[in-house]
């Protein structure tokens, strides 16, 4: 994802000013609205009568089930981390360690879960990635990337299950099923414009200052207009060179579209196994990931903390049917599993620091070595003899070439040298150092005439 051809030795820490990464007070704003919305949510259960129903549907919760639920969302976050792993893996130089990716991981999920359609997770992210010594314009590049797979790992996801499972869905709900259908096309949007700026840039930037000029025509101040002048002018180039820096690396790109798609799978399953834990065994696990599916394009869609309104109209929609009367107990354990807990178990992490400046493919090649160091020591002398051999020709032709008088010299006179064993050659910082023992051989001599 990043390219590592032209790195100096050693990468310095770099010192990143936040610039809107940390958020405290965006998040401290969406964390204050979504605890309103729990505390309105507790309202309407006990105006509506349904806390008995509710604590009835808790107390026959299977608990094996409830912990797979548990485990598959922590899969959905290990397999976000190794999406980032490989990216810096492809970076020898890369001062970026776990711990370090832990924190990438932990603070896209705090500050993307406590702001309006998850904007503050992608700055948050790069900012983590520079406090851990990344080069600011890799970090973007990484980021950027890391972006763009997760949103066609959605697209793909969503197109799969609509094709397998709209038959069902617009026969049991009927025309409200469009509304999936309208926000899997606005995720396409998304895409295509990100491709768009990708591949063809001074296209985008001819369109955006068209724009731009419109709007300026409609009275919009010219401090703005030429801000975003600007900001159009340097971004899309810079956006741009990224991605085709990392598309270069194809079968990394690939290898992380495939971890992607399985992070979401793991996060689609997450109510199928609460419906286990519910005693709802008769369930189709394709049409519940299908059903999972659509609730997160809605919510992801809503321009509200957390995609507050989507996540419950969704879930309402096209999961509650699935859990009968188990839907509120099944709505909060859901909420709970996949965004209060995560939000708040992501808080600690976020100042989370690899303790070495090690890469990760530094300490891969190690591991690999330790493991397969038999294996390396049954190959090191034969390299060591042909370096050797090599050497002592080397050497034995230059003399040779330099000294013709030798060459011609009475064979009585050349009085042999003692053979010396234990020949060594030694490897040293300025190169392959020869020992004097290996010169140490008889030179051949002409006849007399």
């Amino acid at each position: 994802m990043s390219d590592s051809t032209h790195k100096p030795g050693t990468q310095p820490k770099v010192v990143a000013q936040p610039s809107g990464g940390d958020d405290h007070k965006g998040a401290r704003r969406g964390a204050i609205f979504i605890g309103l919305v729990l505390v309105a949510y507790v309202i309407y259960l006990v105006v509506t009568g349904q806390v008995a129903q509710f604590w009835d549907a808790m107390s026959n919760v299977q608990m094996g089930w409830l912990a797979v639920a548990c485990l598959s969302m922590l899969l959905y976050l290990i397999f976000g981390i190794a999406a980032y792993a490989i990216a810096v893996w492809l970076d020898p130089e890369s001062p970026v360690g776990i711990r370090d990716l832990i924190s990438v991981e932990a603070s896209g999920i705090f500050f993307g879960n406590l702001t309006p359609m998850m904007m503050g997770s992608t700055p948050a992210q790069i900012y983590r990635l520079t406090k851990a010594g990344q080069n600011v314009g890799e970090a973007g590049a990484i980021q950027f990337t890391r972006f763009i797979v997760y949103q066609f790992g959605l697209v793909a996801w969503g197109a799969i299950l609509l094709i397998a499972r709209m038959p069902f869905f617009a026969a049991q709900y009927g025309d409200i099923t469009l509304i999936s259908v309208f926000s899997f096309g606005g995720h396409v949007c998304i895409l295509l414009g990100i491709f768009a700026v990708a591949l063809m840039p001074r296209m985008v930037i001819r369109v955006a200052h068209w724009i731009i000029r419109v709007l300026a025509r409609a009275g919009v101040s010219r401090e703005k207009t030429e801000s975003w002048h600007e900001f159009v002018d340097s971004e899309v180039m810079a956006f741009s060179d990224k991605f085709k820096l990392a598309a270069g690396h194809f079968s990394s790109m690939a290898l992380t579209v495939v971890i992607t798609m399985l992070q979401l799978a793991f996060f689609y399953l997450v109510p199928y196994f609460l419906m286990l834990s519910f005693g709802h065994h008769d369930v189709d696990f394709f049409s519940v990931m299908a059903a999972s599916a659509f609730v997160q394009l809605l919510s992801s869609a809503v321009p509200l903390p957390g995609g507050t309104g989507g996540a419950e109209g969704g879930f309402a929609l096209f999961l509650g049917h699935f859990y009968g009367s188990a839907a509120t107990a099944g709505y909060l354990l859901w909420r709970l599993i996949t965004f209060i807990a995560p939000t708040i178990l992501a808080a600690p992490l976020l100042g989370l620091k690899s303790s070495h400046n090690a890469s990760i493919h530094e300490r891969w090649d190690r591991a690999i070595s330790k493991l397969g160091r038999g294996k390396k020591r049954k190959r090191t002398p034969s390299r060591t003899v042909t370096a050797h051999k090599t050497e002592v020709a080397a050497v034995e032709r230059t003399e040779a070439s330099s000294s013709p008088a030798q060459h011609h010299a009475p064979s009585s006179s050349a009085s042999p040298r003692p053979r010396h064993r234990g020949t060594q050659v030694r490897r040293s910082e300025g190169g392959i150092t020869v020992s004097p023992s290996a010169l140490a051989k008889k030179r051949p001599t002409t006849k007399k005439n």
